[in-house]
């Protein structure tokens, strides 16, 4: 098998391969004993065909059907030999093949380039590092938060305040105040001073009680149109906290028997979160440091790869409108950032390389340890 290959570019490659008959022979006859078996003659049992007869009667059919096997073959074979891996299906052209003479053809893909890195002096980065520094108003925030998750809701009587929550049927109306039909949201909660809820919108749910129907416009959307809605109250509830005692502190934080404990536990992890925040900008900035630099390449072929892999995963999350998705805008909305993770990719890969760097099974698992101790809470999902 002779295989020529030519450049086009760092990534592009055109490879022409010929197959001499007497190489073939033998993948051909036994393609023939597979044919022989599918074939039904008038006198002949299955697979007893004489080849002759095969030969003559369907040998265009024969020759199609192997040349579609044996192009697989020897391009994979080809790949092998040169030690080519494509990110893309090829594009296969000039496919030539008769029986007892040499197949050719030519196959067009795209591979990874070679990045070969420049040679690195002192000053060659310039980058920042950011320092975090916490302080108590960061744990209060903490505890606040951890209260607000383990809040418990408590019917209101004597009518809603700002901060409230009120539970409304909200039935949209049409410019001259008629309800449109198949425009309510039954059972939305709306915070009293919150989202669309405040300016005007505040003054006139304050004192609602159950039963009662207020007219006001609501935002309808990012672009800030309104609509008219009839908000008819079923209940107002106020979120109450739980207190900081001894129940809630084991709840949240099994480890901490008093306050003074569960306030250090909560400062070390607000301080090991801003390492790592600082940690993750500071890497981030070295990467994009090391692109600028660098400039890597990539085909084309593995942005789209990249984006197509994104839409699918889009499509299979089950996120409201993802049955109706436009995929030319999600592939829009995330095309500059499939490229800077593919030159990042390109970038690090060749770092890897160059230095011969690898990864041990102890330096996984102590790093999932920390992964863990950072966000407990998604232990299971980590490990």
């Amino acid at each position: 098998m002779q295989i020529n290959i030519k450049e086009k570019n760092s990534y592009s490659r055109e490879m022409s391969v010929h197959i001499p008959w007497d190489e073939l022979q033998n993948d051909f006859n036994k393609h023939v004993k597979h044919f022989n078996k599918k074939i039904k003659l008038p006198g002949f049992r299955p697979g007893k065909v004489p080849v002759k007869v095969l030969l003559k009667q369907f040998l265009p059919s024969i020759e199609a059907d192997f040349v579609e096997h044996a192009l697989n073959t020897y391009y994979l074979k080809a790949l092998k030999e040169k030690e080519l891996i494509p990110v893309n299906k090829a594009e296969v052209e000039k496919v030539d093949f008769h029986y007892e003479g040499d197949m050719t053809f030519t196959a067009k893909f795209e591979i990874e380039p070679e990045l070969i890195l420049p040679k690195l002096k002192k000053k060659s980065l310039k980058v920042q590092k950011t320092t975090y520094i916490h302080d108590a108003e960061d744990v209060d925030k903490v505890i606040h938060d951890l209260q607000r998750s383990h809040s418990t809701m408590e019917t209101v009587e004597d009518g809603a305040d700002e901060g409230h929550f009120v539970l409304a049927d909200l039935q949209k109306l049409d410019h001259t105040g008629v309800p449109i039909i198949g425009n309510k949201l039954e059972k939305q909660y709306l915070k009293v001073g919150g989202g669309v809820i405040k300016d005007e919108n505040l003054d006139k749910l304050k004192g609602a009680k159950a039963g009662d129907t207020i007219r006001m416009f609501l935002t309808e959307n990012e672009q800030g149109e309104k609509s008219e809605y009839d908000v008819s109250v079923i209940n107002v509830e106020k979120e109450v906290l739980p207190e900081i005692n001894e129940d809630f502190i084991k709840t949240v934080d099994p480890e901490a028997t008093t306050e003074d404990e569960f306030r250090a536990n909560l400062e070390k992890r607000i301080k090991d979160n801003y390492e790592h925040r600082s940690l993750d900008a500071f890497e981030r900035q070295l990467s994009d440091a090391m692109i600028d630099l660098v400039k890597p390449e990539f085909p084309p072929s593995m942005v789209d790869s990249y984006l197509d892999h994104i839409v699918e995963d889009v499509k299979q999350s089950g996120r409201p409108g993802a049955e109706n998705l436009d995929e030319a805008k999600v592939r829009e909305t995330y095309q500059s950032v499939a490229e800077r993770n593919l030159e990042w990719y390109m970038v690090r890969k060749a770092l890897i390389n160059e230095h011969d760097l690898k990864v041990t099974k102890q330096e996984v698992e102590a790093e999932i340890r920390q992964l863990v101790d950072r966000s407990p809470q998604h232990a299971q999902e980590i490990e």
